[in-house]
């Protein structure tokens, strides 16, 4: 089955078809893909139910480790079977670039997949110390006992349309990993992303309601975030539905794992090797700036800021705008026009409170169809302006000048997001301290390790969000922790 041919959910192992389907719509010249189908209570109640008996009363969680790594591992292998039709997808339904999409939207999750069904096999059973403790009978108990680390149970995962691939595999697979359930609920944008795991549950013989994939409206997706049968929520998008889904899921009192949104600082102190700074600076527009983690604040100290802000506009003024199934091309449309009328909306704001345009700002000439915009840099820009403090979640990136290391930190800090962060120095023992200071989730020295490491955690604080995703901390995210004791007499 190709994915253009999916009409159905996937629910308890079957596919169902329901009522209504809508146009999925390619961001960069305004095609149709195909039609998906959109599930509603129905579907999503069904979806809910097989994936509640299959933790109750099926054989996954109860699997030996092993066995469910193996299964997993051909899960995957499955997958990469398919890369080339899925990075192709990929560029068409989330409007990725050819490169974005071949090695950070598919080759970085899928590396992280297999590094949580490798970790898996940790012990979910550790010891505690040994006790001695007094008792009524005049004698001392001896005592011990152990933690077991045990799967939640239904997980509800809800993803974005940025990085739908990546975020569907991130949340799914760790899930499965430690023996919970899930019900997996893709943006009406990019459902196929997700569909497709469906076929491949199916094909590789995932055990009957472990995996469902249900799309739909906010019916649905109310149903999943507030019926009782739903032990976890895993849900990334922006800080705004997070709190929404949060007071949503607050009556059952269910466990929530939210990574939401950014405003990230770039500290770029005097004796930076600027270039070097530019360069990562310039990621600001990585897929059209449609990032929650990318460096949208660039905190410049004022005696270099002049030739970094030139740095940056040579850097993003190479960048090849169009149509990313051309291979050369190396920025990339928005998903549809309410992201391009909200960016076009930030330009006036910023403008309206003062900051100096330095390049962009406008719909790029020649692309009548798509969804396209500049990359746009803005210099002077005051820290407590809108521009600075709200995320925009398209190509605006926003200078700010500083001069002490102290008002860097404070700046940084004077925000009400904390996702990631970073900074640039010759002084690399001075940035270190600077980032034990900035209370964000990570933060990356001269461009920090170069990769995403499958073993470090991932996430927020503040509006940005809690819980961890990827490393071991993500993975125990789906568990909660049973503590047994016991006693020798």
């Amino acid at each position: 089955m190709s994915i253009a041919a999916i009409k159905s959910l996937y629910i308890d192992g079957e596919w169902v078809t329901p009522a209504e389907r809508e146009a999925v719509i390619n961001p960069a010249d305004e095609s149709l893909i195909a039609e998906a189908p959109v599930g509603g209570i129905e579907e999503m109640d069904a979806a809910i139910a097989a994936a509640r008996m299959a933790f109750d009363r099926g054989p996954w969680p109860r699997m030996p480790v092993a066995a469910r790594q193996a299964k997993l591992t051909e899960f995957l292998d499955a997958i990469d079977r398919r890369k080339a039709e899925i990075v192709d997808l990929i560029v068409a339904e989330a409007g990725a670039t050819r490169m974005l999409a071949d090695y950070l939207q598919y080759g970085i999750p899928m590396q992280h997949a297999r590094h949580m069904v490798a970790i898996a096999s940790r012990p979910a059973v550790t010891p505690l110390p040994v006790e001695t403790t007094p008792n009524a009978q005049g004698t001392i108990t001896l005592g011990a006992g152990v933690i077991s680390r045990e799967p939640m149970g239904v997980v509800a995962a809800i993803t974005p349309y940025n990085f739908p691939f990546f975020l569907n595999v991130g949340k799914v697979i760790p899930a499965l990993a430690v023996g919970c359930t899930v019900v997996l609920k893709p943006s009406p944008y990019t459902p196929f992303e997700a569909l497709l795991l469906g076929q491949i549950a199916e094909e590789v013989g995932l055990p009957k309601g472990v995996l469902n994939v249900v799309t739909g409206g906010i019916e649905a997706a109310t149903l999943l975030t507030t019926d009782k049968r739903v032990d976890l929520i895993s849900f990334t998008g922006s800080d705004k539905v997070g709190a929404m889904i949060q007071a949503q899921a607050a009556p059952t009192l269910k466990r929530c794992l939210m990574e939401l949104g950014g405003k990230s600082a770039l500290i770029v102190r005097p004796d930076a090797n600027l270039m070097q700074a530019a360069m990562t600076g310039a990621s600001y527009c990585t897929h059209a700036g449609q990032g929650c983690a990318l460096l949208t604040r660039h905190l410049v100290h004022n005696s270099v800021r002049a030739d970094y802000v030139e740095m940056l506009k040579g850097m993003i003024g190479h960048l090849k705008i169009g149509n990313p199934a051309d291979p050369s091309v190396t920025f990339g449309p928005l998903i549809r026009e309410v992201a391009r009328t909200r960016t076009e909306s930030y330009v006036d704001i910023a403008l309206s409170e003062g900051a100096t345009l330095v390049t962009g700002g406008k719909r790029p000439a020649g692309l009548e169809r798509g969804y396209y915009y500049e990359p746009t840099l803005f210099d002077n820009v005051s820290n407590a302006s809108r521009l600075a403090q709200e995320e925009v979640f398209g190509p605006i990136c926003a200078v700010i000048g500083y001069d002490s290391d102290e008002e860097a930190i404070a700046l940084a800090n004077d925000s009400e997001f904390g996702l990631s962060g970073g900074i640039f120095s010759a002084d690399v023992g001075r940035a270190y301290e600077m980032a034990l200071q900035i209370r964000t989730g990570g933060v990356s020295i001269n461009g920090g390790s170069g990769r995403m490491s499958s073993h470090a955690p991932f996430g927020g604080i503040k509006r940005s969000g809690y819980g961890r995703e990827y490393g071991e901390e993500g993975l125990n995210e789906f568990t909660y922790v049973k503590t047994i004791g016991f006693h020798g007499g």
